[in-house]
């Protein structure tokens, strides 16, 4: 795993850092502004975790920007959350690009409007190419959602012959799923107080660490985030071992 260089991280970096980015509807209440005045206020520090991501070396980072539950929400706000995404995209697009980011959005795209859908793509067309920080938003997501998905893949596989219902294991379904291609997170931040994963990465969250965090989402900058990793470097993960099978071997390993 990659240790940072130089600076007050001593342990390693995660590879892998999923957010929910929660609060944005209460920091602007506690202002006396609009929800809308939140989700400005909340895409700023979007940009900030990106910048800290990819300054540190991190290699992927996936944002919660839009749940499959979100849809319940007050039209309004979802007019709202809709234009505020697309005009993200189509003004970070360009900057995104040229500090070599390559953006994918994950989730049930045909469900926002085809403008929306447009932006989505053209910004995916610009930074296929790019190999440094591999940034990916989830909207219209749902982890329940992606292991369906998954599932209904590796069935239709079954059904048409091309694999043994009993060749179906772990690995075959992990391969079907979204982010099947970057390596599980290492660290999950929620911010605005609440300590739930609400239905986010599911499957790929099994060994994750988790922090948790009472920052408004707004309020998460550039600091906060980097002690969200330094705290992440703290951590001894063991994925099942012992402490005594670890031994000193790096001092790291899998919890």
């Amino acid at each position: 795993m990659n240790e940072q260089q130089g600076g007050e991280q001593s342990g390693p970096l995660p590879r892998h850092v999923a957010i929910i980015m929660d609060g944005n509807g209460r920091w602007a209440r506690a202002r006396g502004r609009a929800r809308h005045r939140g989700h400005r206020a909340g895409a700023e520090a979007a940009r900030a975790a990106v910048e800290v991501c990819a300054e540190q070396g991190v290699e992927a980072l996936t944002l919660f920007a839009f749940s499959s539950e979100n849809w319940r929400r007050p039209d309004r706000e979802i007019r709202t959350l809709m234009a505020l995404f697309r005009r993200a995209l189509e003004r970070e697009g360009q900057r995104i690009h040229d500090n070599n980011i390559r953006l994918r959005v994950i989730g049930q795209r045909d469900q926002f409007p085809v403008r929306l859908q447009q932006s989505m793509a053209a910004a995916e067309a610009l930074t296929v190419g790019n190999n440094g920080l591999q940034l990916t938003v989830a909207a219209g997501y749902g982890g329940r959602w992606d292991i369906r998905q998954a599932t209904q893949r590796v069935a239709r596989l079954v059904a048409l012959g091309q694999m043994s219902p009993d060749a179906v294991d772990e690995t075959t379904l992990q391969s079907h799923l979204c982010l099947a291609d970057l390596p599980e997170p290492d660290l999950f931040v929620r911010t605005g107080g609440e300590q739930r994963v609400s239905n986010f990465l599911l499957w790929q969250l099994a060994y994750t660490e988790l922090y948790f965090t009472d920052t408004l989402w707004p309020d998460f900058g550039h600091e906060e985030c980097r002690e969200a990793i330094r705290w992440f470097g703290q951590r001894r993960r063991r994925f099942g071992q012992t402490t005594e099978q670890l031994g000193q071997a790096a001092g790291y390993s899998h919890a």
